[in-house]
């Protein structure tokens, strides 16, 4: 009798386990994906799942539209093909380029 309470603990304790390690973890990192694509706006850089890199020029509502090069090449992205964003290097690069640039040549 005690070694059926004994099994049917090791069960439970086997999916409590299973449910911390697999599916809280994958939950969260469904949630956070989802609200990084959500504040996807025009400006952001971002990396596609494939590896491309590009400035976002326009987001529609399951569409990205993104610049790969200087010369004005666009692709259309789905959303959910969006594996990453750098919101802040935008404004970090312009910061920079105004740092190292010399006091005395400006006018």
């Amino acid at each position: 009798s005690s070694g059926s309470y004994i099994q049917i603990l090791m069960i439970v304790g086997v999916f409590a386990v299973f449910y911390l390690l697999i599916i809280r973890p994958q939950r969260k990192k469904q949630k956070d994906t989802k609200q990084m694509l959500s504040a996807v706006k025009k400006g952001d850089k971002v990396t596609s799942i494939g590896g491309i890199r590009g400035t976002v020029k326009n987001v529609a509502d399951g569409t990205i539209i993104v610049e790969v090069d200087n010369k004005g090449t666009t692709l259309e992205f789905t959303k959910s093909a969006i594996g990453s964003v750098d919101t802040a290097s935008a404004p970090a690069k312009a910061a920079k380029e105004d740092e190292s640039k010399d006091p005395s040549e400006k006018k």
